[in-house]
């Protein structure tokens, strides 16, 4: 009896899944983002830098954590690259940050951001450098800087408010020194994007003395209105900055989790537009900025209703929610996991762009199962969300799109799309579907995505479909479809199929053989080859001429 419950449970836990995977529809573009976190080496870096040889043993962890994250089909990274004050690469207006080395300004031997790019592309995932933007640490990490310290290089910019130092969002230069750190990067690194933290006022800042430069730049403004005005003064001129070099390059950020107070629910005296003078949504509706990541770390009535208030005032940008999944730890909520999983299918539901997880090493660590839900939620992988308002003409469809069968292959070809002067290369999605139309909105039917050559070569049994390929931009929009459908060669091949050297076959012989070269059939010529004992696939056929001459012909067999 012991045994037949166990299998009992084992087939109920297993039916669960299977119903999430068949019910639960996978899109096909979505953010699936983490945030890997590099203060206090809490995802990465663990090892810092004292040799040579600890070079490698950095690379190498982060190389696992992006192995790791791909089981999960995570495609976009938010690396926190400038931490408090200082950055993970070589700058010209910022010190190394200590996590590297564990110590401030000491260079660790490589660029750890052109090194995470680069890891992050060959993987398909994009990576976006997380900027925490206004605090700049408590006093004993600042003053580790030194003179490199921003409040010794910039004081004016600097503010000490419960002892921690601050960029000062009031003083104008403080805009300008962001953005010329935002622009470093942009300038520098292959990114996909700029993702903002803490671009607001310090939390609960009822005692933040900013009453002088109030005074100062007003300009008739209330202290809210101007504080708010100063945050979305910021922003604009950051987002301004990344277009004018790289409009493909996202700039996105991370809110307080509810934006304000709504009709029926209250945010409880915690909330983007009120508490920290986060104008959010507006900066949707004025179009700088480009996708949300809004940190709702919240259960019950303080989640649902504010992530369907977000979605509804997206103005067609992109919302993901951030999902607390260290939620799940004791000590940090001790959540259910069901609740965490009805975060993630409420999000998709309500035609989020996607979510992104708090953090890495939460997710790794699989609390409660979240890591072994999120691999059936995430069954296929997902492609970036496009930026449809970029206002850039749509690709071209590619031309001369056509097939060729190659022994067990089929070989397909299309012509390249040149990009606009300035602009990345033109990659390709390729779709397949014994459907015609082809349903191209169908994750299930691409084949590969993001390819940069024009050719590309299908290693299968040969069989009647219908094949699809798009030209994809910078902005991650697809062109139109270009089709062409494949027929499943005859399992006979005739004489006339190919032409005889010499004008009698008398003592001709056809051998056929499989890819290795192993002889499976030798036989006379005769005017048809007969292949009906032959298994399904593709065979390499050869005519032997009186003369010695050899005929190298693909047979195909279904």
């Amino acid at each position: 009896m012991k045994h037949l419950f166990i299998v009992i449970i084992s087939f109920v836990m297993l039916s669960a899944t299977e119903a999430v995977a068949q019910y639960w529809h996978s899109p096909k573009r979505e953010y699936r983002a983490v945030w890997v976190t590099t203060i206090e080496n809490l995802d990465w870096p663990k090892t810092k830098i004292k040799s040579p040889a600890d070079i490698e043993k950095q690379k190498g962890e982060f190389t696992r954590l992006l192995d790791s994250l791909a089981v999960y089909n995570i495609n976009t990274i938010l690396l926190q690259t400038r931490v408090r004050g200082d950055v993970i690469y070589p700058s010209a207006i910022e010190p190394f940050s200590p996590v590297l080395t564990g110590k401030a300004g000491r260079n660790p031997g490589y660029d750890p951001l052109a090194f995470a790019i680069e890891e992050c592309h060959k993987r398909g995932m994009q990576l976006h450098a997380w900027l925490v933007t206004l605090p700049l640490g408590k006093v004993k990490h600042v003053n580790s800087h030194g003179r490199m310290s921003l409040s010794r290089r910039h004081p004016a910019l600097c503010k000490l408010y419960k002892g921690s130092w601050y960029m000062e969002p009031g003083t104008p230069e403080t805009a300008d020194y962001l953005v010329s750190l935002v622009s470093e990067i942009v300038g520098k690194y292959d990114v996909d994007g700029i993702h903002l933290d803490y671009i607001r006022y310090p939390d609960q800042p009822r005692d933040y003395n900013d009453y002088a430069l109030h005074r100062r730049y007003g300009k008739g403004m209330s202290h809210t209105e101007w504080r708010r005005a100063n945050i979305t003064s910021i922003v604009q001129k950051i987002y301004s900055s990344v277009k004018n070099i790289k409009p493909w390059v996202r700039v996105s950020c991370a809110p307080l989790g509810k934006h304000s107070n709504l009709t029926r629910y209250s945010s409880r005296g915690w909330d983007a537009y009120n508490t920290v003078f986060q104008e959010a949504q507006r900066w949707l509706k004025d179009g700088v900025m480009d996708a949300l990541f809004p940190m709702m770390y919240f259960s019950g009535n303080n989640f649902y209703p504010f992530v369907l208030d977000w979605q509804e005032n997206s103005a067609g940008r992109h919302i993901a929610p951030g999902l607390g999944v260290y939620r799940l730890m004791p000590g940090e909520g001790d959540w259910a996991r069901e609740e965490i999983t009805r975060q993630f299918f409420t999000s998709r539901e309500a035609g989020a762009a996607g979510t992104a997880i708090f953090r890495a090493e939460h997710l790794l660590k699989n609390y409660k199962g979240v890591a072994e839900f999120l691999k059936v939620f995430n069954r296929k992988k997902a492609l970036i969300p496009a930026m449809e308002w970029s206002g850039e003409a749509k690709p071209e469809s590619p031309e001369n799109f056509k097939g060729e069968h190659l022994f067990n292959a089929l070989r397909l070809s299309w012509s390249s799309v040149k990009a606009k002067s300035g602009r990345p290369q033109t990659r390709y999605n390729l779709y397949r579907s014994s459907v015609y139309p082809v349903d191209t909105d169908n994750i299930d039917n691409l084949i590969a995505a993001n390819l940069t050559d024009t050719l590309f070569v299908w290693n299968d049994t040969p069989q009647d479909a219908h094949w699809a390929v798009t030209a994809v931009d910078a902005f991650e929009v697809e062109s139109p479809v270009a089709e062409w459908r494949e027929r499943a060669p005859r399992s006979r091949m005739y004489r006339d199929s190919f032409i005889l050297p010499d004008a009698h076959s008398w003592g001709m012989r056809v051998l056929i053989k499989d890819f290795s070269g192993k002889l499976l059939y030798s036989m006379p010529y005769n005017e048809s080859v007969n292949v009906e004992g032959l298994p399904a696939g593709c065979y390499r056929m050869e005519v032997m001429t009186r003369k010695g001459d050899i005929l190298l012909r693909e047979l195909f067999v279904r």
